[in-house]
């Protein structure tokens, strides 16, 4: 009967899909097999789907480096005029202070009695960038210096300069957020990875030179996701956070990552995709926003060199977006979208979510309480799978942030 129940459910998201051949049922295996209950889920399904999608789209990720060095180098309990202990870490993977670092920047709210949940993400612009605190050690790492965020005073030949302190605060409440109880940790995206030319030369990824050899190499989406998953390895050992309820969250393209770095460890306790859009949590068989042929030729690094066999194809893979989120069950999920984001296709979001909550289902959790799209500034909270639909464009703004921490005061801080 409950089978019978999560096809119907699922059959009916066929027509929100949209175009192209019907979305792969997450609840059917590779050889045919139905899968009924959670023992099945667990030792059939969910490894040959984080397999496949290594294999055809994120690439093969490294373990855990054993050898990976933690020094935390600040810890200031009177941060942020005594709101917040500040605790900054150096992440060296290969255990060499030489080789690749990986800066993670802690707040802890004072107030606290004892470990807090936390919320993980990475930034765009430097630790630095999330607030004008003059204690945040400027990233070494190299900066865009094309954006609307910076200027002249506050990046020059592609590093950041003191001008560069506070430049994305307006993304990052930080004392809102600590003020609602959460520890809000964030490392640069490239301290991990680099996102310009030469790709795979320098962070991370240069560290494994083996895994850029075939068709499933260590992509860029791979690394951040690795490095998420690094900066929890940190997190587990500090005592001011409850390492039990740490969720992580992504914009944009770091949103992709965030998803895949919540289906991968299971460590993360909820895992919030902000308009990730293609590759992140819109589903490819829409047709809709942008495509795998852009993907692959503005940003050829982000995947899997096996991803571009599926340029022209979006409409017809044998996975799409919804059987990563599926891998999220049973912990909760998050999925926002900007109504004017039209390339990350807001809709096509929704859909997603909603083509993964057979599993959630299965396993117990429960789903998304929405059965169309909602609209326009109305949220669904009360579900292990949020969702919500803002005005404007592609951002972070504090609506957002309102939505997820009333999502995490449920799902988080309830625990």
């Amino acid at each position: 009967m409950t089978r019978m129940i999560l096809a119907g459910v699922y059959a009916a998201m066929m027509g929100m899909a949209g175009a192209g051949t019907a979305l792969p049922d997450p609840l059917t295996a590779l050889d045919g097999t139905k899968i009924g209950n959670p023992a099945q889920w667990r030792e059939k399904r969910r490894p040959e789907l984080l397999e496949l999608l290594t294999k055809q789209m994120y690439g093969r990720s490294p373990a855990r480096p054993e050898k990976m060095k933690i020094e935390v180098f600040d810890r200031d309990p009177h941060a942020l005029g005594d709101k917040a202990t500040r605790i900054q870490m150096a992440l060296y993977p290969n255990g060499d202070p030489k080789g690749p670092r990986m800066d993670l920047l802690v707040y802890v709210p004072n107030q606290a009695k004892g470990p807090v949940p936390a919320i993980l993400a990475l930034n765009f612009w430097g630790n630095q960038a999330i607030h004008t605190d003059p204690g945040i050690r400027i990233t070494e790492s190299w900066v865009e210096e094309k954006t609307s965020y910076v200027n002249l005073s506050a990046v020059k030949d592609h590093r950041a300069l003191e001008g560069s302190r506070g430049i994305n605060a307006k993304q990052w409440p930080v004392e809102r957020i600590l003020e609602r109880g959460y520890a809000l940790a964030t490392m640069y995206r490239e301290d991990i990875a680099p996102d310009h030319e030469p790709y795979f030369a320098s962070g991370a990824q240069s560290l494994y030179p083996e895994l850029q050899q075939g068709d499933d190499n260590f992509g860029t989406i791979a690394a951040w996701a690795w490095g998420l998953s690094r900066a929890m390895d940190a997190l587990e050992k500090e005592p001011a956070i409850d390492a039990k309820r740490v969720g992580v969250l992504g914009w944009s393209r770091l949103g992709k990552a965030a998803l895949w770095a919540g289906a991968n460890d299971e460590r993360f306790a909820a895992v919030y995709s902000h308009e990730s859009g293609a590759g992140g949590a819109k589903l490819f068989h829409r047709g809709v926003g942008e495509n795998i042929e852009r993907l692959n030729r503005v940003f050829p690094h982000w995947f899997a060199r096996s991803f571009r066999q599926y340029v022209g194809k979006d409409t017809e893979l044998p996975f799409d977006q919804h059987l990563v989120m599926a891998l999220v069950a049973p912990r909760p999920l998050y999925v926002a979208s900007a109504i004017e984001d039209k390339n990350a296709d807001p809709e096509g979001e929704f859909a997603g979510a909603k083509a993964a909550e057979p599993v959630f289902k299965l396993l117990g959790a429960g789903g998304l309480p929405a059965e169309t799209w909602p609209a326009v500034g109305q949220p669904v909270l009360d579900g292990i799978i949020g969702y919500h639909v803002r005005p404007g464009g592609h951002d972070l703004t504090d609506h957002d942030w309102e939505q997820y921490l009333a999502f995490s005061d449920r799902q988080l801080k309830a625990r």
